[in-house]
C-alpha cells in the first residue's frame, strides 16, 4: 500500500528515528497542517493508512529528524502487516498481559478499525509508567525478559548526527532522538512525549521513572516554547530525579 509515496523504500529504522524524509507539518496551530488534516479523518471518517500512502518525500531518508505522526501510525501498519493481526491483538499478548497491567486500555481506530498507532492508545497512569519500568529494566519485567536487551540499548541512543540532543541544521528540534524516543541530554535519560504535556520519563542514573497525564488547555496554540512547556516539565523532571 505504501509503494510510491514517501515511505516506498525507506528503512524501518529511519521511520523509527522520525527521519523517514517524509514532508510533514506537525504544527496544531495551522488547520491546514498536515497533523490537523491527519485528525480530520478521525473526526469526519477515513483511512489513515491511506493518508500514510499518499505522502511525499521531503528530504532523503536517514538525513533529517522531523517528528512525524505518521511514521508511527506506519510503524503500526508494519507491524499489523508482518503479523497479520491488530495492533490490540499484538500489544495485549505482547507487553499488556505479560506486564499485569492493572486496567483495561483501549485504542482509538479510524473509520476503517485500523487502531491510530501514531498517539491512540488510552491507558491509566500507573501502567504507563510500567513501560517506563519495563525500560528502565533494560527489557526485564519481574524476572521475565519481554524486549532484548540491544533493542532497548538501541532505542534510547541517537546513533547518528541528526538524531544528537542539541541545535543542528539537519533537525526540526533540539532534543535528540532514538527508536520513538526523545533523549533530551547526554546523561541518559529518556522520554516518551506526548500532546497536552503527557510524559513517561526514565533515568536509569538514578533509577527513576516519571509517568504523567495532563490535559494543557494552551498545548500548540502558537508555536512559542511557552506553548509546549516541554523544557519546562524536563527540568521539573529532573529536579526530581536528582532529589
Amino acid at each position: 500500500m505504501l509503494e510510491g509515496g514517501a515511505y516506498d523504500g525507506v528503512r524501518l529504522k529511519d521511520v523509527l528515528q522520525m527521519s523517514s524524509g517524509a514532508r510533514w507539518n506537525e504544527d496544531y496551530s495551522d488547520p491546514e497542517s498536515d497533523i490537523n488534516r491527519w485528525l480530520h479523518i478521525l473526526s469526519d471518517g477515513g483511512s489513515l493508512d491511506a493518508f500514510a500512502a499518499g505522502r511525499v518525500r521531503g528530504f532523503e531518508p536517514g538525513a533529517y529528524n522531523r517528528y512525524n505522526t505518521t511514521d508511527t501510525h506506519v510503524l503500526g501498519m508494519v507491524v499489523r502487516g508482518a503479523t497479520g493481526r491488530s495492533l490490540t491483538e499484538y500489544f495485549r499478548e505482547k507487553l499488556w498481559d505479560p506486564l499485569g497491567a492493572e486496567a483495561d486500555a483501549f485504542w482509538v481506530v479510524d473509520s476503517t478499525g485500523a487502531e491510530v498507532a501514531g498517539g491512540g492508545l488510552n491507558a491509566i497512569l500507573r501502567d504507563y509508567a510500567k513501560l517506563g519500568e519495563l525500560y528502565r529494566n533494560g527489557g526485564v519485567w519481574k524476572g521475565r525478559r519481554l524486549l532484548s536487551e540491544a533493542w532497548v540499548r538501541a532505542s534510547v541512543t541517537p546513533d547518528a548526527p541528526h538524531l544528537k540532543p542539541g541545535s543542528r541544521p539537519s533537525s526540526d528540534h533540539s532534543l535528540g532522538y532514538g527508536f520513538q524516543w526523545w533523549v533530551p541530554n547526554d546523561t541518559g535519560a529518556y522520554c516518551a512525549i506526548g500532546v497536552y504535556n503527557q510524559f513517561v520519563c526514565v533515568d536509569p542514573g538514578t533509577r527513576t521513572v516519571i509517568a504523567q497525564t495532563a490535559a494543557f488547555r494552551g498545548y500548540a496554540a502558537d508555536l512559542r516554547a511557552e506553548s509546549y512547556r516541554v523544557g519546562e516539565c524536563l527540568t521539573l523532571f529532573r529536579a526530581i530525579a536528582d532529589a
